[in-house]
């Protein structure tokens, strides 16, 4: 039977990407299927696979059809895990897309990738 697996992200720097993925979302990586061009990140918590980071030489979307969402609760803690996403080497994007209200900030990883942060308590969904 198909079952959705986990999400993999492009990258040029694998090593750097492994660095950064680990620490900003609490991620082990595991030495399950790592090569050269491959590495799967796992949940700290033993629970399984979490991410795949991959070598690609793809341009990155300014405007990404698939991204990351990494989510808070409050606003106080989406602005605390910004800074500390953005101390981990992740930038801010200079995002033309967001509306009056958003609930979410833009970022990019250290290879570009752009992904949101989203404050839970100003979702849309969580009105």
């Amino acid at each position: 039977m198909l079952r959705l697996g986990f999400p993999v992200i492009g990258v040029s720097d694998l090593p750097r990407a492994v660095r950064f993925w680990t620490a900003a979302v609490n991620l082990v990586a595991s030495d399950e299927w790592a090569s050269d061009g491959w590495r799967t990140l796992v949940h700290a918590d033993g629970s399984g696979r979490a991410l795949g980071l991959m070598t690609s030489e793809s341009p990155i979307e300014p405007y990404p059809r698939i991204h990351l969402d990494l989510v808070v609760d409050t606003a106080a803690e989406q602005r605390a895990e910004v800074l500390r996403l953005k101390e981990l080497g992740a930038t801010d994007v200079g995002w033309d897309r967001y509306p009056p209200k958003p609930d979410f900030v833009v970022l990019a990883d250290p290879d570009g990738n752009r992904f949101c942060v989203v404050d839970l308590s100003n979702a849309p969904s969580g009105s």
